[in-house]
């Protein structure tokens, strides 16, 4: 209970300096923002991992970015089934109600959901909520497991990481309302990677399918 009290004292200090410091500097952002609503451009689906903060990375203000997280950054297929669909919904409302103009899939390196899913057995079925949410990209894993080009696990890690954002943007064009605006010229899709090691930044080039190093 003495290590919970500490973390929560953590972030009440911390808020306390938010009132005191960033609010004072920034109240006239904020307070736009509160009596106008939000008008993001850009809708962006990142992964839980505390260690990849988008606003942070991409040193933006409150009200530039919509951001979407979930456990790997995936975006599932459209899909009509009587379930719980928060990712869809959250993308649903960027583009129809916000009239976002991108969405970023950001993936990262060390994405610990990654890591469950390639050490986990092609055959091997388990009903935690983890395992569950990352079958989306089971077929990913598999062609990654039977490609003798890749000598180490980190390199699979490392493909699954990327091609899991390659199969996200593809998904988010089975979505009605995504399609037609992207078909129309009205919304684009962007696939970026993070290094957090080097700190690099990557984006997938649509010509040739791989990610090339942002300078």
């Amino acid at each position: 209970m003495g290590d919970f009290m500490q973390a929560t004292d953590k972030l009440i200090a911390g808020y306390k300096r938010f009132r005191d410091g960033y609010y004072e500097q920034s109240r006239d952002l904020l307070n736009k923002l509160a009596q106008e609503g939000q008008s993001p451009k850009i809708a962006l689906v990142s992964c839980c991992d505390s260690r990849v903060e988008p606003s942070i990375i991409l040193d933006c203000k409150p009200g530039d970015l919509f951001v979407i997280r979930n456990v790997a950054n995936l975006v599932p297929p459209c899909e009509s089934t009587d379930s719980f669909h928060g990712t869809s919904a959250a993308l649903e409302y960027a583009v129809t109600g916000l009239g976002v103009e991108s969405i970023v899939v950001l993936g990262h390196a060390q994405c610990g959901g990654i890591q469950a899913l390639m050490d986990q057995l092609p055959l091997t079925t388990s009903e935690s909520y983890i395992s569950m949410w990352m079958k989306q990209l089971a077929s990913v894993r598999d062609d990654i497991l039977g490609d003798d080009s890749f000598t180490s696990q980190s390199q699979r890690y490392h493909a699954c990481e990327q091609q899991g954002i390659s199969q996200s943007l593809d998904n988010l064009m089975t979505f009605p309302w995504i399609r037609t605006r992207v078909i129309e010229g009205k919304l684009k899709l962007h696939g970026w990677y993070y290094d957090l090691n080097s700190i690099e930044l990557f984006s997938l080039q649509s010509d040739s399918g791989k990610f090339q190093k942002i300078s």
